[in-house]
């Protein structure tokens, strides 16, 4: 029987309490797992309760060392901070060591997104079988309203059926937060006919909306395969995935609305600040705006 690694016991305490009292996703869950487990290596045998500032520093700066981006470590330090509130609250620890420490900033890098041509290009292919019309009805979902692909993958049938007469689709995001998203003509009647199709390859009593080849529910990762795939069939340039297509959904809308609280609500995001970005995607679309609009941008002949 091999032995338990010292700090497993803590470790599965803490991430019990994120998956029970916090509703943290499975997903999540392993994110915090991977990010400790680099913390229990850094740490080696110094004792957890004996760490302090100087430590946290030394470990962040042999990750950034590593190769690890401002990003990566501005999570996982994040995730380290979490873990000893929760030991200073469960289990008597006397200081948290994270608290005050920044990780080093690195550039940011815009979200890519797909051109208004090049998604509906992306969309526009015909389906006759059961796989097809589920492939076409997820890619069309994901674009016309911007889910995350966990989001997509965890939608039941039932639920859907009636939401296709309001328009509207209700989805559980980050944080088990509930939220309403329009869906799109288009996303609609792919959704009747991946519905309709759908008992040939459902298993009774399956409640998931999109079902893989063995009629459970489809897991992200043929999701990701069956968008890529689709990408390099439709003759896409980009490495098509799910994420490219919500950025192209937040791109796409807020060229058209210019709202971006709107599109905050759309996309589920807890602060407009992560929405922000949008708005620098597209600059040269930005000053033909301008250029339209204000009474002092046009060059006179």
């Amino acid at each position: 029987m091999a032995e338990a690694a010292p700090h497993d016991a803590v470790l599965n305490g803490y991430l019990a309490w994120l998956r029970n009292e916090r509703r943290y996703s499975e997903h999540t869950s392993s994110n915090y797992a991977r990010d400790l487990r680099n913390l229990f290596r850094l740490v080696a045998a110094t004792p957890l309760a004996d760490l302090k500032p100087q430590h946290i520093r030394r470990y962040i700066a042999q990750l950034h060392g590593e190769g690890l981006s401002g990003k990566s470590l501005a999570r996982m330090l994040s995730a380290w901070r979490g873990f000893f509130t929760y030991l200073m609250r469960d289990h008597g620890y006397r200081d948290n060591p994270c608290v005050g420490l920044r990780a080093p900033k690195t550039a940011k890098k815009l979200p890519e997104a797909l051109s208004p041509d090049e998604a509906v290009k992306l969309v526009e292919f015909s389906a006759d079988t059961p796989q097809g019309l589920r492939d076409k009805a997820m890619f069309e979902l994901l674009y016309s309203s911007g889910l995350r692909l966990a989001e997509l993958v965890s939608l039941d049938a039932e639920t859907m059926q009636t939401e296709l007469a309001s328009g509207e689709v209700r989805v559980t995001g980050k944080g088990n937060k509930t939220r309403i998203v329009p869906m799109g003509e288009h996303a609609i009647n792919a959704l009747r006919r991946w519905l309709e199709a759908r008992p040939q390859l459902a298993d009774g009593g399956e409640r998931a909306l999109f079902v893989g080849a063995r009629g459970k529910r489809i897991s992200p990762r043929v999701v990701q395969a069956q968008l890529k795939r689709c990408g390099i069939q439709q003759g896409i340039t980009h490495s098509v995935h799910p994420h490219l297509l919500r950025h192209s959904f937040a791109t796409h809308v807020l060229q058209s609305s210019g709202d971006l609280r709107a599109v905050q609500e759309m996309l589920g995001h807890a602060s407009i600040s992560t929405t922000q970005v949008y708005t620098h995607l597209d600059f040269q679309y930005l000053s033909k705006i301008y250029d339209g609009a204000h009474p002092r941008a046009k060059r006179k002949p």
